[in-house]
């Protein structure tokens, strides 16, 4: 069997774990394993490619449960353990790897990120302290189209999160890393790009403005910001460079292609260490050591064939890298190159080579930037239109200058010439200074992308393919479909009788889009914090993801976590009408009795009444939702008093299939007077696992359900649709209908809402 063959049988076999919906018991996985096996030994060859699949498969599971295995381990109760740090924002955001828990010890360590927990003198990598924490499964929300960060956490090997109840130093003394970077850092106290080099040169991005995120984002240039691909294949190369210099004082029969591939090797292997390991670098490394064996082979290798090899190597060694997008999004763009450059080969016919390289440059970023379009819409929901400018001179900018400055300042930092490396730091400096001011002086060229355009990005693949087989000539009509296929996102949509009401999964909060006829009036638009909030984060890309017009917004009441991404939709859209029973300025009052139409669709004030003094839940707008013949009933966060005097003043008004739990299941709300005069049959909660009230409360979901309600909570099913059609309706859960894959599960705890 050869090599590029068994990379894709594991590729292949590792693949079902993206689309499983769970994962089988550990015995059908020994099974299979025991099966392969017997059958690789003593069966047919013509099975031998099934078997190890099948092998790789198992692997990948077993895998999958050895990662999960902590959770069950390590949760439940306070854990006394001893942990190493790995990585520290040097304040309350740490990364450590647990050693040791209650005295036993855990030969590949459990890799755990803890929030909000200071430590009793400031971390470094490599310290070792005894802490007592409370740790919990790894949870994320859920909603469709957004970023999915149990995947993201599962595919780095951190299925736990904690904070710190107690700390003890054991060792405070810092790794060769952590000195080294604390005194790199030292050195570049002053620069105004500091944590821009500290990113570029060791990989820790915790302290990288949005700013300059966000810039890198538009601009289509924030893979220059990972240490991964092209950053260490540089170091490699500067090996390989250090190599053939010092081949120049060798005689001729001492010359030989191995000592500048090894040396390249062991270069981006300590470059791979100084950015802390992460995997992004750990895979380049594992395929640049691929590309060198099939080197030192002597075998001429097919590029296709060295790509199988890589991807296959970086599966077998971690299988949850496949739930990585980065691996894909890497794997996808070297694909794309090699596709390229067979199908559409740079073939220059000008003699100046400056015009030569400029060409060159042109026709390698066109490719990739057409040939990644899936991805980026896939994974980004946008596409930069700036990005082939600025990666024109960006690439060449911070690779061949500013990268190369950042080396050669930390190669600097570790001899007595403070005076020279204070020369580099302030050339590697400037030279950031220069490229960002000019990616800064571009237009904003994000352009946000829909669902619609999802498969039609495949479109510059097929059209180089048919123009080279000539299919355009061949089969005429071929160009003229594919030409018409690019106008179908401007088709019309055809008219839908029904309708949807969408619970978005914002955490502690609420956030409701009403859906119809490709328009969408909001309900409540979730929290914020310090440096974001919800509409930002996920109302926002979730419309336009979707293809959905916002045309109004209804604001229940002023508490942050009900209002809190309403400034984020109308900066987005602004002179969006907004309907609130809060007095504020510009905004059209919510009281009872009164009653408008939306496509369609009715709606009217239950509460607040008219001239109505309190302030807080009990002043939220009530508003009920029907088109005839189903309705919902939203309820804001008000209390028992408020749905009592409701009751007494619109008891005959109150009926409602579907009923948004008030409060977020808290006692303070839901009475029975309510539940009974609603006789709805669902109760959808907005809550968030992990909460500090520890909503809902057990005693409001028993009442929901003693009365013949179904219920459903954004922590144990993520974002919930609520489909109404001419036939009836029916709910939709993320988890469990929506996307069921055994990574979006509800891991520990059933109840657990701590």
């Amino acid at each position: 069997m050869t090599l590029p063959a068994l990379a894709l049988c594991a590729i292949v076999g590792m693949l079902p774990l993206r689309v499983l919906p769970m994962l089988p018991p550990s015995e059908w996985i020994v099974g299979g394993a025991l099966m392969a096996l017997l059958l690789l030994l003593r069966g047919p060859q013509a099975l031998r490619y099934g078997c190890v699949t099948l092998l790789c498969l198992c692997w990948g599971l077993a895998m999958a449960h050895f990662t999960l295995a902590p959770i069950a381990d390590l949760t439940g109760r306070h854990q006394s353990v001893e942990a190493v740090v790995r990585t520290t924002d040097g304040a309350t955001t740490h990364t450590v790897t647990i050693v040791n828990a209650e005295g036993k010890w855990i030969p590949r360590g459990v890799n755990v990120t803890l929030y909000g927990s200071y430590l009793p003198t400031a971390p470094c990598p490599g310290q070792r302290w005894s802490l007592i924490l409370a740790l919990r499964p790894v949870h994320g929300q859920l909603n469709e189209g957004g970023f999915d960060n149990q995947r993201h956490s599962l595919s780095q090997g951190k299925v736990l999160t904690g904070r710190v109840l107690r700390a003890t130093a054991l060792n405070t003394q810092c790794s060769l890393r952590g000195k080294y970077i604390a005194s790199v850092t030292r050195a570049l106290n002053g620069y105004a790009w500091r944590d821009v080099i500290l990113a570029l040169g060791f990989g820790e991005r915790l302290n990288v403005s949005d700013s300059i995120k966000n810039l890198m984002r538009a601009t289509g240039t924030a893979h220059l910001m990972a240490i991964s691909g092209l950053h260490i294949a540089l170091a490699g190369a500067i090996g390989w460079g250090m190599a053939r210099l010092m081949q120049r004082f060798l005689p001729a029969q001492r010359i030989g292609y191995r000592l500048p591939l090894l040396l390249s090797l062991l270069v981006a292997a300590v470059y791979t260490w100084l950015a802390g390991a992460n995997p992004p670098a750990v895979r380049t490394l594992l395929s640049l050591t691929i590309c060198a064996a099939t080197v030192l082979s002597g075998r001429r290798w097919h590029p296709w064939q060295i790509w199988l090899c890589c991807i296959g190597s970086i599966v077998i060694a971690d299988p949850l890298a496949v739930l990585s997008d980065s691996l894909w999004l890497s794997a996808f763009a070297v694909a794309a190159l090699i596709f390229w450059y067979q199908w559409m080969p740079f073939r220059p016919r000008t003699p100046c080579r400056p015009l030569r390289m400029l060409y060159g440059m042109v026709h390698l970023q066109a490719g990739i930037t057409l040939l990644l379009l899936p991805l980026q819409i896939s994974l980004f929901h946008g596409i930069s239109t700036t990005s082939l400018v600025a990666n024109m001179f960006a690439v060449p900018a911070i690779t061949l200058i500013s990268v190369p400055l950042i080396l050669a300042g930390m190669v600097l930092d570790l001899l007595p010439l403070s005076g020279i490396e204070q020369a580099v730091w302030w050339l590697a400096d400037r030279s950031l200074a220069v490229t960002f001011s000019t990616l800064e002086a571009l237009p904003d060229g994000w352009l946000e992308v829909d669902q619609r355009w999802q498969w039609l990005a495949l479109v510059p693949w097929l059209a180089i393919a048919c123009w080279r087989l000539r299919l355009h000539v061949a089969v005429p009509f071929t160009a003229a479909t594919m030409l018409a296929s690019t106008l179908f996102p401007f088709l019309p949509r055809p008219a839908e009788k029904g309708w949807t009401v969408h619970m978005l999964d914002v955490g502690h909060g609420l956030a409701l889009v009403i859906e119809r006829h490709g328009r969408a009036m909001l309900y409540d638009t979730g929290g914020a914090w310090p440096g974001g909030d919800s509409g930002r984060q996920t109302i926002i890309p979730w419309l336009r993801w979707h293809h959905l017009t916002p045309e109004g917004v209804i604001v229940s009441h002023e508490h942050l976590d009900h209002r809190g991404g309403l400034a984020s939709v109308l900066t987005a859209w602004p002179g969006l009408p907004v309907r609130s029973p809060m007095g504020w300025e510009g905004h059209s009052p919510c009281e009872r009795g009164q009653m408008w139409r939306w496509q369609g669709l009715r709606f009217t004030a239950l509460w607040p009444l008219p001239g109505h003094k309190q302030s807080g839940n009990n002043r939220s707008c009530v508003v009920r939702i029907d088109d005839g013949h189903q309705s919902v009933l939203l309820t804001g966060d008000i209390e028992a008093d408020a749905e009592l005097a409701m009751l007494k003043h619109h008891w005959q008004f109150m009926r409602a299939d579907v009923i948004q739990v008030p409060h977020h299941g808290s006692r303070t709300s839901s009475g029975g007077a309510l539940l009974g005069q609603v006789a709805g049959r669902v109760a959808i909660a907005s809550v968030a696992r992990y909460n500090a009230w520890h909503l809902p409360s057990k005693k409001v979901v028993e009442r929901y359900r003693t009365r013949g309600y179904r219920w459903f909570d954004t922590a144990h099913a993520g974002q919930i649709s609520v489909v109404f059609t001419a036939h009836g309706w029916h709910v939709r859960r993320y988890r469990e209908q929506i996307l069921p894959r055994w990574y979006h599960q509800w891991f520990g705890v059933p109840a657990d809402s701590r």
